[in-house]
């Protein structure tokens, strides 16, 4: 669960870490009764749970009543990259000298948290990367320990940083690494992480994803969950307890597992091109198989439905009755194909047949994919 940057800026202050002075409006009378409190020039910035928002010209600079005014009323309401903005961040704009970059993430090769620093802030880190390596430094921690600020002052002199900035920074770059363990999270992301105009360092960007499970950390100051979900499908997936995400084609899935869901899409990408990845879990049922169908149909455009589910644990024939249940009450207009091998399979092939889904009772997964193109083109002619 990835937190907006206010909620972020919250935690990283309350461990330490220098943030600017800042207020949240929902309104644009918000945000001027804000701007009197702090006082111009100020920064208004989208609240959106997605980066590159300054290029999307989601960050706005503000020097007067009138000018937070137009801002405001120009941000709250409109979209950044596809996402409603429903809140702005309003914030003291900081007087910069010098921007830097301080990131931690899992390494999903190594297993540990990596700890990464670059003298250039601002900017796409994987940019810097590929352009300027011998401007990032990245260290490895010890998931069981602490880390030490010896540790943080040997990373950041590989980057060239020394004397007062060398220790103020070193300070959150430790900080950040007890948020980042605190909260059990995927990334915790400073950037920039700017030099003041009079010496000192602080954050005037907070970036900060958990673990959905250690959202109960965060006690009264932990948000709900389903809010994260712009999508209203992929909400509405997240409701009744299936792994949703959208996609851009026109055939729709419901899998049973994650790895039977992702091997399904790639071969109907090698044709046609999959409306979404749904993986049901373990807990099919007449109910939720019913609920996948209307989840799919939520999406305009669908032409076809590919059904790719294994029983296992699963009682799968239970499954193909809320398939079938919900094509006989809405009348489904577009063909169903499905693939249902494991415990009781003869009993929901025969289910499905009932209610004119087009069964495939061989294991290649291709050989179901090819019926279902097979039977878009023939409808094509």
């Amino acid at each position: 669960m990835r937190l907006h940057e206010h909620e972020a800026a919250d935690l990283f202050e309350k461990a330490g870490i220098a943030v600017p002075r800042r207020g949240v409006a929902e309104t644009t009378e918000d945000a001027l009764r804000i701007g009197e409190d702090l006082g111009y020039p100020l920064l208004v910035k989208a609240q959106v749970l997605v980066g590159g928002r300054g290029l999307a010209g989601g960050i706005r600079t503000v020097d007067s009543p009138d000018r937070m005014a137009e801002a405001a009323d120009a941000l709250l309401g409109s979209e950044i990259k596809g996402l409603a903005v429903r809140k702005v961040l309003v914030s003291d704009k900081v007087d910069i000298s010098r921007e830097l970059y301080l990131g931690i993430t899992m390494d999903g090769f190594d297993g540990r948290p990596v700890i990464v620093v670059s003298t250039e802030g601002g900017v796409n880190i994987e940019e810097t990367a590929g352009k300027h390596p011998e401007k990032i430094a990245a260290v490895h921690a010890d998931p069981g320990a602490s880390f030490q600020p010896y540790e943080a002052r040997n990373l950041l002199r590989k980057v060239g940083i020394a004397g007062k900035l060398l220790v103020a920074c070193a300070d959150v770059v430790v900080k950040l690494y007890r948020v980042f363990t605190r909260y059990e999270a995927l990334i915790a992301e400073i950037n920039p992480l700017v030099v003041t105009a009079q010496g000192g360092v602080a954050a005037v960007d907070a970036v900060l994803e958990i673990d959905d499970s250690a959202a109960s950390g965060l006690g009264e100051a932990a948000p709900d969950r389903l809010s994260r979900y712009e999508n209203p499908i992929e909400r509405k997936g997240r409701e009744i307890g299936v792994t949703y995400v959208d996609l851009d084609g026109d055939i729709g899935l419901i899998s049973s597992g994650a790895g039977l869901g992702m091997a399904s899409m790639d071969i109907i990408g090698r044709r046609m091109k999959p409306a979404n990845f749904l993986e049901t879990g373990g807990g099919i049922t007449e109910k939720l198989l019913y609920q996948c169908m209307e989840l799919l149909m939520m999406k305009r455009g669908l032409r076809g439905i590919f059904i790719n589910i294994y029983g296992g644990i699963n009682p799968i024939h239970e499954g193909a009755r809320g398939v079938v249940r919900y094509m006989e009450e809405h009348g489904l207009g577009i063909p169903v194909v499905a693939k249902a091998l494991g415990n009781l399979q003869e009993e929901t092939w025969e289910i499905f047949r009932s209610g004119g889904v087009h069964v495939v009772t061989e294991a290649a997964t291709e050989k179901a994919v090819d019926r279902l193109f097979e039977i878009l083109s023939n409808n094509a002619r």
